[in-house]
């Protein structure tokens, strides 16, 4: 029978989730001459998908396009606050643009940490957040999550951090929440440590990414492995809260040995959960500069990094860590990632601070990073500067999907039947280049699909908006998923 192009044909969702690999190369080589699939969705058919499916990792994150800026003037602002949450599950934002040294790998490097200028903006912010928190929209349903992130929020004094704890603890957080401190070690004293423990802080984030001393050097980190290891022993000792780790793959001078080590370091740190995360070349760093003058250590190619991600997670994994993501691990069951679960998910998280982003009553929101007009804002009792965006009718699914990729496995019944039947070209051709296998109802991503999960979240958003659901023609004012990092 004839197909229209742009249209997919009628098949039985429980065909298209078996296990027959015959049924999927005949239904592939059908579908790919009747809608729009190209190597930036699907990948490439490769004897090493985990290293060449795509050409490069560009991005941290991947979200649909086409979104529009939503006009929204200051007494429709105030209004929204007097309204109630129509959100699932919700979480804090609050951004904290402070640091004290520049690393070598970012591209956001906001403000400097003068004490002073750390001091006005706490004060600042907490005026903002006790305001938000008596209103409607804040007390009408509890918050799952709060993540204080930055910049480096562990720079704050203990006065300011005790001041931070006191307003969170003004809005509903439910009884099991999650808040998490994210920061650096350095710095971080007992008497930080302890007023956020006081405060009610039960899970800190902090940048490692390495233990190599030389590897840390070259990337403007400070402190050595000794110091390091012997800080996250003293934090982790009687289990206080949950401590996790970053990691980064690909760092100059980071080559197997290293990373082996720091592997092993790691999961001897007694950190709870550990994220790995690939370098990307950004514009507008420090490593980029130096790799210009010549002067950069030994790189790991893409290739590489692949090899490397394999190497750590197949290590955590055969001393027993659990893998939440395509990107994090726990031993403990204490550590859940919350809230960057339901970032994925597309829950609500109401953003604070500026440079924060997040999202009120559906509309996407971004705060902009300037501080003076921020002060100036919020001294005059007006939103401060940032962009709203409007609603996304599909955030829904797309939090669906996108949280289902980023863990790894999409239970196909969850999709609409329609939406199932869409979609299966883009998961056929998947599991045809070894990024993904379907099975019981299952799509999992493999090994080299979970190295390659954002761009195949990015891949996917590209394939509905050339794609449509509803037969249509794509939208003109946009083409591919947006791609970015968030702060």
């Amino acid at each position: 029978m004839p197909f229209e192009r742009g249209a997919a044909p009628r098949v039985d969702p429980e065909q298209i989730a078996s296990n027959d690999n015959r049924y999927h190369c005949h239904y592939l080589l059908i579908i790919v001459t009747i809608m729009n699939l190209t190597p930036s969705m699907t990948g490439i058919a490769t004897p090493d998908p985990l290293k060449f499916a795509f050409s490069a990792k560009t991005s941290a994150h991947a979200s649909r396009g086409g979104m529009r800026p939503f006009p929204l003037d200051e007494a429709g602002w105030q209004s929204w606050w007097q309204r109630e949450s129509e959100a699932e599950e919700r979480a804090l934002y609050i951004h904290i643009p402070f640091c004290r040294k520049r690393c070598s790998f970012c591209n956001f490097f906001e403000n400097g940490a003068n004490p002073a200028r750390i001091n006005r903006y706490v004060n600042a912010l907490c005026a903002s957040l006790a305001q938000a928190a008596d209103t409607p929209l804040a007390q009408s349903m509890p918050f799952s999550a709060v993540y204080v992130g930055g910049g480096t929020p562990t720079d704050m004094s203990a006065d300011e951090l005790a001041m931070l704890a006191a307003v969170i603890r003004r809005f509903p957080l439910a009884a099991d929440a999650e808040v998490t401190l994210e920061g650096r070690l350095n710095g971080f004293d007992d008497e930080k440590w302890q007023v956020a423990l006081a405060g009610g802080f039960n899970r800190f984030s902090f940048g490692v990414q390495s233990f190599d001393t030389r590897v840390r050097q070259q990337a403007a980190r400070f402190d050595d492995r000794e110091t390091l290891l012997t800080r996250l022993g003293e934090l982790t000792r009687d289990d206080a809260a949950v401590i996790v780790a970053d990691l980064i793959f690909g760092l100059p001078g980071q080559d197997d040995v290293v990373w082996q080590q720091d592997i092993r370091d790691v999961m001897a740190s007694g950190v709870h959960g550990v994220d790995l995360y690939q370098l990307i070349a950004m514009q507008g760093t420090n490593l980029e500069r130096a790799q210009e003058k010549g002067t950069l250590d030994w790189l790991a190619d893409g290739q590489q990094r692949a090899a490397m991600y394999a190497y750590g997670g197949a290590q955590l994994e055969a001393h027993g860590w659990e893998r939440l993501s395509c990107s994090h691990w726990r031993r403990s069951p204490a550590e859940q990632s919350r809230y960057n679960q339901m970032a994925k998910r597309g829950a609500e998280i109401l953003p604070f601070g500026a440079g924060a982003g997040g999202s009120i009553l559906g509309h996407g929101l971004m705060y902009g990073r300037d501080l003076a007009p921020w002060h100036d804002a919020l001294a005059s009792g007006k939103r401060a500067p940032g962009m709203v965006m409007g609603r996304n009718p599909n955030a829904r699914m797309d939090g669906l999907l996108r949280g289902a990729l980023d863990s790894g496995v999409l239970a196909l019944d969850r999709l609409p039947a329609p939406l199932l039947t869409h979609l299966m070209p883009l998961f056929a051709a998947w599991q045809q280049h070894g990024l993904a296998e379907i099975e019981n109802a299952r799509l999992q991503l493999t090994l080299a699909g979970r190295f390659w999960n954002v761009n195949m979240q990015a891949g996917l958003f590209e394939f509905l908006q050339h794609n449509p659901l509803d037969g249509s023609a794509p939208p003109s004012h946009g083409t591919a998923a947006v791609r970015h990092s968030l702060v």
